[in-house]
């Protein structure tokens, strides 16, 4: 009988010594996944601290340029019997760079031309409220890159704008 309890009594301890074996395992591997999670947190922070550097070196974007249109008064349209209507617009076209604004000055009379007659179909209901100045901003940067192609104007943009 002696020999059956040292029998058991060994089992018993070769399955608590297995069981302390699989938890230090399971912790070694926890310790090794943070470490590793660790590092690569610390990677990914500390990669965007180098381009900030790069950042820095880099020259400064230039101020875009600027091309000053005639002023403008044109009659709006109306319904007969109607008071005339007048709208009175100063503008300017924004440009990339100052190379362009001298391409683009030869054809300013062509602008002005295609400005007036947009602007002489216009209605004074087509002009209310901050819409209907967004959309004749718009209609006018089209036409102006239709009339100046291949050189592009990036906006155009209201000095004054009185309807009268």
């Amino acid at each position: 009988m002696a020999d059956e309890d040292k029998a058991e009594g060994g089992a018993e301890g070769e399955a608590a010594a297995s069981k302390k074996g699989k938890l230090k395992l399971i912790i070694a591997a926890i310790g090794f996944l943070a470490i590793l999670g660790g590092g690569a947190g610390w990677f990914f922070f500390m990669r965007g601290h180098g381009e900030e550097a790069h950042a820095e070196a880099a020259p400064p974007p230039k101020p875009p340029a600027f091309v000053e249109v005639p002023d403008m008064l044109v009659n709006l349209v109306g319904a007969p019997g109607e008071r005339i209507q007048y709208l009175k617009v100063k503008l300017v076209l924004e440009v990339k760079e100052e190379k362009q604004v001298e391409a683009i000055k030869p054809s300013l009379p062509r602008v002005t031309d295609l400005f007036q007659t947009y602007l002489r179909e216009l209605r004074a209901s087509d002009l209310n409220g901050s819409a209907g100045l967004f959309r004749l901003k718009e209609e006018l940067t089209k036409r102006v890159n239709a009339a100046l192609s291949p050189n592009q104007v990036n906006a155009v943009l209201f000095k004054e704008i009185v309807v009268q």
